[in-house]
């Protein structure tokens, strides 16, 4: 048997095909489109779908995949009827109006129910449902159904309209995860009834014939990409682990942080997983920040380049995005101008210590295993594990944690086994003067004001 799995993320689209072995047998990548219509910024979605049923018809026919599963960004909702959407689909990437905000911001459920602090831009999707019903009373009238970003794709290829755990429990204001039920916002604007009943990411919802495939292909739920991360290695039984996933977004996951230790002003939440336990969680813009501060650098990173930045003590100090645990200033470059290559190894080197950071502040000693794109050729993990050296960490076997997680699901939801590649020891990095790097880093932040309380933890 073999898997297509559509890996819709914010920056890029991509399909993967895989055996039940693991293996990544083949792979397409494109890009989505966000364009303005009206007032608001939101998906070419005609075009996203005209992608995807190419390369998955292509896929059918060129390896006989039997099942089309999706893994998908966060923060984001489609309304539809029965025949398509009833509004375009919005860009999280856009903040209300101010008096639009003063006005919805004071309906949000308190973080103590949600766990979902509150949010800029689209980054909690129930903000920005508000934002859509304040511009246009009746848009929700007019739906049938409110689906996350996955199940809309799996409502799109032929599914029935379903919910799903990972994806509803994401920073949404929807969900109270200590009542494992909606929040006290569905219930306040009657969203219930047009949230359409659940089923577990991976669960076959029906089918649709691709290309010239000869037969049907099953359709399967979808799910939050980076807890379908986490489930990739959870279900190979390692023990305690924090999961950090890379891409646009890097999410670190510990779900043995205690709930209490949650700050809502550091973007620190709850996710929800795929059986709808929580997962304490702090998370940052860190690809989006990586393409800032390098100047979208592509090419390798050269050890050489990484030890002149630290000992020059080129530095820099978040947040070139918004969110994050340190949000409430503009980033900033401190030190002599670096060349092109310096200034990648600047952003790496602000990534890892992002990351250091988030690991205290989400309670994480345990095995640590970093998985996505920003840790491409093991150099991010290699860093970050030479920074915490009471740590075990480990690295996905492939780049694409999300992607594989979702692929187990889909799997094991018919009952065929899929036994993917077990994650890799990282070799912690040398470099002279890291760690006084790193404090001199802290410093420079807390003088500014963004560390607030001591933070602390295991390293």
């Amino acid at each position: 048997m073999k898997v297509a799995v559509l890996d819709f993320g914010k920056t890029n689209s991509k399909l993967f095909v895989f055996g039940q072995d693991g293996r990544i047998l083949d792979e397409q990548r494109s890009k989505p489109n966000w364009k303005r219509k009206g007032d608001f910024s939101v998906l070419d979605e005609a075009s996203l779908h005209d992608w995807a049923v190419h390369v998955v018809g292509d896929a059918a026919e060129r390896h006989g995949v039997e099942g089309v599963m999706v893994s998908g960004h966060g923060c984001t909702f489609a309304l539809v009827d029965e025949s398509g959407l009833t509004h375009p689909i919005l860009d999280y990437e856009q903040e209300p109006p101010a008096e639009i905000a003063a006005h919805i911001d004071r309906r949000i459920p308190e973080f103590a129910e949600t766990f979902s602090p509150r949010l800029p831009l689209g980054f909690n999707f129930g903000r920005h449902m508000l934002w859509l019903k304040a511009v246009d009373p009746n848009v929700f009238a007019a739906a049938t159904s409110i689906l996350g970003y996955p199940q809309y794709w799996s409502w799109r290829f032929g599914g029935r309209p379903v919910s799903e755990m990972s994806y509803l429990g994401c920073h949404s204001h929807l969900w109270a995860p200590r009542n494992r039920d909606f929040s006290s916002l569905v219930e306040t604007e009657g969203w219930r009834d047009q949230i359409p009943p659940f089923a577990r990411a991976g669960a076959v919802i029906g089918e649709q014939r691709f290309g010239k495939a000869s037969r049907p292909i099953a359709i399967h739920n979808g799910v939050h990409d980076s807890n379908a991360a986490l489930y990739a290695y959870r279900r190979q039984q390692l023990g305690p682990l924090t999961v950090v996933s890379t891409g646009t977004w890097v999410v670190v996951l510990n779900p043995d942080c205690p709930l209490d230790a949650l700050d809502r002003d550091r973007d620190m939440l709850v996710n929800v997983d795929v059986d709808g336990g929580p997962v304490p969680t702090i998370r940052f813009m860190g690809g989006r920040e990586f393409a800032t501060i390098s100047g979208d650098w592509h090419g390798a990173i050269s050890p050489g380049a990484i030890q002149r930045v630290i000992d020059a003590g080129m530095m820099a100090l978040p947040s070139f995005a918004p969110g994050g645990p340190m949000p409430h200033h503009r980033g900033e470059l401190v030190g002599r101008s670096p060349s092109a290559e310096e200034r990648a190894a600047l952003a790496l080197l602000y990534v890892v210590l992002m990351i250091d950071l988030s690991l205290d502040l989400i309670h994480s000693s345990n095995t640590v295993i970093i998985d996505g794109g920003l840790n491409n050729g093991g150099l991010l993990a290699s860093l970050v594990a030479a920074l915490r050296p009471g740590q075990a960490f480990m690295q996905g076997a492939t780049l694409e944690g999300s992607a594989t997680g979702a692929a187990a699901l889909a799997f094991e939801s018919v009952g065929r086994a899929f036994a993917a590649e077990a994650p890799e020891p990282v070799r912690a990095a040398r470099y002279a003067g890291l760690a006084g790097y790193r404090d001199a880093w802290r410093g420079e932040v807390s003088e500014r004001g963004d560390t607030g309380r001591a933070v602390g933890g295991a390293r």
